[in-house]
Order: structure tokens, then C-alpha cells, then sequence
């Protein structure tokens, strides 16, 4: 079955152009280098799958004309990929049941207890949105379709990336355990973090994430969670020829 992703955010977690920066790239008129959170939207049989609710979710929904989400995934619980929750209300008051969402155990506790308004609260007014929590520790079905939580280490913290079909979404990570490098073969789409030249604590660097794409042998390859440190088009002119800088409102279609 063919489906659609879409880049919603490929931004870092302060997205770009940065408040109160004045960079040559958050100053930039390349529309490519204006990186909202990041986030991406998995269409597939008539079903909608949205990987993280970043702070911009309600922009990026609204520039994508998003009317219905299915389910979300998230990949782990920093205020960059959870943040923006609440602007699932709409979507999720003309549905029937409520919209499911899927993260590692201590990941659903923490978001329950971060918007216990949602999940806790006894509001007789309403208009709180219609969700609820499922804990996830392996590999699940998903409207007809496996997904596959791939772990990875962020800084000193286990995350999810989720491998589904012949594509995977790996956004932050400093390393990949060897024992997730299996998970990741014979991929058509793979998306990698690639934050910059720099060395940072938690996150993948340019150079890193080559290697890596290279090990993996994956036909397409895509860094997002990219800084203000790299400029678009200087950017991919010195990428390998299968690596690529993704971008906002990118679309890919793959074999899920």
C-alpha cells in the first residue's frame, strides 16, 4: 500500500529563524529555511497518523489543511513534541470515539500528568479534547499497518523512532544501539536527527548521521531537527547525492 508523509516541522526545538536571532539563516528569504518544530503526518487507506504534537502543531495543521487526525505517536516527551496537545480538540470533537495515542510506558504517565486537565479532569462545560493513552512497548498494528518502535539514546535518555514499512522517523538522537541497527535495514525512506557540524550532548551531528546513512544503506535519506547552523541550499549542496536536508511541508510517497 502506497502512503504519503509529510514533513510538518523540520526545525530544532527553539525552531527557525529563533526569537531574537539575527543569523544569516534566520534572516533568510529561503522559505526552506524556515523550520517549525518537528513533526510528521503519515497518510495511508484513508487513515491520518501524526508523529508528535510539536507548539506549532495548530500552524502546521492549518498550512497543511489537516481535517482529521486517526492517531498519534510520539517519540518521547520534551516540551518541543508535546506541547501542542491541546490543539488536537478540534479534530477530535467531530469523531467518533477518541483520538488514540501511543508512547512508551513512562512517556504516556508523563503526559497524563502534564495535561491532567485532559485526562483527569471532571469538566461539566466540555470542550476539552477527546483523548486517550496507550502505552506501547513493542510492535503494534495500526489501521492494518505495523509500526515499530525503534529505541534510540537521547543524551542519557532511551526514546522511541518509529520504523513503518519501508520508511523510518529517527528525530532526536545522539546514538543508535546497536541492537536497533537490525530494525533499520532495507529502507526506501529514512529520517535521521542533523542538528549541525557541531558536536552537541543529546543530538546527532551532520557528519554522524552520514555515517550512519551510509551503514544503513537506505535509498532516500532525510536530516531534520536541523538548527539555524545549516543554511538549505549550501547545506545539501555538499550532501552525499541521497542525503537531503527535509523541510517544511516536504511530501514523500513510500510502501507502508
Amino acid at each position: 500500500m502506497k502512503a504519503t508523509l509529510t514533513v510538518l516541522g523540520s526545525g530544532t526545538s527553539m525552531g527557525v529563524p529563533t526569537i531574537g536571532c539575527t543569523c544569516a539563516v534566520c534572516h533568510s528569504p529561503d522559505p526552506h529555511d524556515r523550520r517549525t518544530r518537528p513533526s510528521i503526518l503519515l497518510e495511508y487507506g484513508g487513515k491520518v497518523v501524526l508523529i508528535d504534537t510539536t507548539p506549532d502543531f495548530r500552524e502546521q495543521a492549518i498550512r497543511e489543511h489537516i481535517t482529521r487526525i486517526d492517531a498519534v505517536l510520539y517519540t518521547h516527551t520534551h516540551a518541543d513534541h508535546i506541547l501542542g496537545i491541546d490543539d488536537l480538540r478540534p479534530l477530535s470533537f467531530h469523531r467518533d470515539g477518541k483520538i488514540p495515542l501511543f508512547a512508551r510506558p513512562e512517556a504516556a504517565d508523563f503526559i497524563r500528568n502534564m495535561f491532567r486537565y485532559i485526562f483527569d479532569a471532571d469538566y461539566k462545560f466540555g470542550g476539552l479534547a477527546r483523548l486517550e493513552l496507550k502505552p506501547i512497548d513493542g510492535t503494534f498494528e495500526l489501521f492494518g499497518r505495523t509500526f515499530e518502535p525503534i529505541p534510540v539514546i537521547h543524551g542519557e535518555t532511551e526514546i522511541y523512532g518509529y520504523r513503518f514499512g519501508s520508511a523510518a522517523y529517527l528525530t532526536d538522537f545522539s546514538e543508535i544501539p546497536e541492537s536497533s541497527m537490525p530494525r533499520l535495514q532495507d529502507l526506501d525512506v529514512l529520517f535521521l536527527d542533523g542538528l549541525r557540524y557541531k558536536p552537541h550532548p543529546t543530538h546527532s551531528t551532520v557528519e554522524n548521521s552520514i555515517r550512519i546513512a551510509d551503514r544503513l544503506k537506505a535509498k532516500r535519506v532525510f536530516f531534520t531537527h536541523i538548527c539555524h547552523d545549516l543554511a538549505h541550499a549550501a547545506t545539501n549542496a555538499a550532501l552525499p547525492p541521497h542525503v537531503r536536508l527535509s523541510y517544511d511541508g516536504m511530501k514523500l510517497e513510500f510502501e507502508i
